[in-house]
């Protein structure tokens, strides 16, 4: 089993997304990118597949105890975290602008207007009759 996968079993396991792992990277100050974290999501054939290195996870897992557990000044109870994470995805996932993660909510699809049925239609195009090149007697 690889660093890869065990990322990937953890990350399902605890209900975490991608934004979620970074600030657990953070709390021992271990900066990665989304993109980079999405890298080792990816299929081993993928183009863009990077291997999970023994260090990015050895600080996702003492991160993961420290944001679990806390620190020994203030420590949690690691039911209360899992079950406060489990809410938070329960009410994004009723609730599309919180589950996409953004800070904005996202814009209204333009709708095209009905046209007022008062004005009439104007035909841009003159309908044209093609023979293909065939002359026909009618």
């Amino acid at each position: 089993m690889t660093n890869n996968d065990i990322l990937k079993k953890l990350r399902v396991a605890l209900m975490l997304r991608d934004d979620q792992i970074v600030e657990i990277l953070e709390l021992v100050d271990f900066r990665i990118s989304k993109s980079e974290l999405g890298a080792f999501f990816r299929a081993e054939d993928h183009e863009n597949y990077v291997e999970c290195g023994d260090q990015v996870l050895r600080n996702f897992l003492n991160a993961l105890v420290i944001h679990l557990r806390g620190t020994k000044e203030n420590p949690k109870n690691p039911a209360d975290v899992l079950n406060k994470n489990k809410t938070a995805i329960k009410s994004a996932s009723q609730d599309p602008e919180k589950a996409r993660g953004d800070k904005e909510p996202a814009k209204k699809p333009y709708k095209k207007q009905a046209p007022n049925k008062a004005t009439p239609k104007i035909q841009v195009v003159e309908k044209v009759r093609y023979n293909n090149g065939k002359n026909k007697k009618s």
